[in-house]
């Protein structure tokens, strides 16, 4: 039986460290607030919404939002985030994508102040992740990954890990992630020829492959460390991974669950970035 890597236990941990910084920004009188702005009313970014919220009350950061609806013109949208670059209050925005089609969504992303983009989805972020500057944001689910290999302990120097998805939302980051951790990172993708071969090779899988149970028993083997980035739902309406969960975990010696993973642990780091945003700003 593989351990567990339990995302609520990750998520508690994160949670208090997250409050010992609000009550200390709080003495200097700085609340920590992030700034939401949704178009339209998309289920998915509801949920997205509703957890972040949720979240942030119990963390003792404050909320705003900017709620637009679906037929927004471009320069209202654009609008909203010149006010939120210029409010000093706001330290940290999530913008919810996809937009809808008429937006030019590139435009809207490059307006953002990337020190306030606590989701990582400016290129100025993504300069911080490549770079290891001190610059924006990574995007919260690569970081969620890195956040559990080190509350596990699970050490990366020298150890071989294998990335499998090449997306700038998790793959591309987690992969220079893990590279800042001292591990010889692999990145496969669709194209990638015979890739169970090069993931049975790892000594640590990150798989978000965005496709339904796409990792199974072929593509493992003894010892290694799985971290299952996706969610789906099966045939039968449950949340499943990209991972064969019932096939991989009595071969590998630890893995994510899914749901109760990564999912868990990425909401904490959202708003960890809102408070970090705020003691950046705030540095005595």
């Amino acid at each position: 039986m593989a351990r567990q890597l339990l995302g609520k236990e990750v998520t508690a941990a994160l949670n208090e460290k997250i409050k010992m910084q609000v009550e200390a920004l709080k003495k200097k009188g700085v609340e920590p607030t992030l700034g939401i702005i949704r178009v339209g009313e998309r289920e998915d970014d509801l949920s997205y919404e509703r957890g972040a919220v949720k979240r942030c009350e119990t963390l003792g950061v404050a909320y705003r939002k900017i709620l637009l609806p679906a037929d927004v013109a471009q320069e209202t949208l654009m609008e909203a985030v010149r006010e939120v670059n210029e409010d000093d209050s706001i330290h940290g925005v999530l913008i919810f994508r996809p937009l809808p089609k008429h937006l030019d969504e590139e435009a809207v992303i490059r307006a953002l102040d990337p020190e306030k983009d606590v989701d990582g989805i400016t290129d100025g972020s993504m300069v911080g992740v490549y770079t290891g500057r001190e610059q924006g944001f990574p995007p919260c689910t690569a970081q969620a990954c890195m956040e559990i290999l080190d509350h596990y302990q699970i050490d990366c120097t020298g150890r071989k890990a294998v990335v499998v998805g090449r997306s700038l939302v998790v793959g591309k980051p987690a992969a220079m992630m893990l590279l800042k951790k001292n591990a010889t990172v692999t990145v496969c993708h669709t194209r990638t020829k015979d890739m169970p071969s090069v993931v049975r090779e790892a000594d640590i899988v990150i798989v978000a492959a965005g496709r339904a149970g796409v990792v199974d028993a072929s593509y493992v083997s003894p010892g290694q460390t799985v971290i299952d980035v996706g969610i789906n739902v099966n045939e039968a309406g449950k949340l499943c991974g990209d991972v064969d969960y019932s096939q991989v975990e009595p071969v590998v010696e630890a893995i994510t669950p899914v749901p109760g993973g990564v999912g868990s642990v990425t909401t904490s780091v959202l708003v960890g970035h809102v408070v970090e945003a705020a003691l950046r700003k705030h540095k005595e």
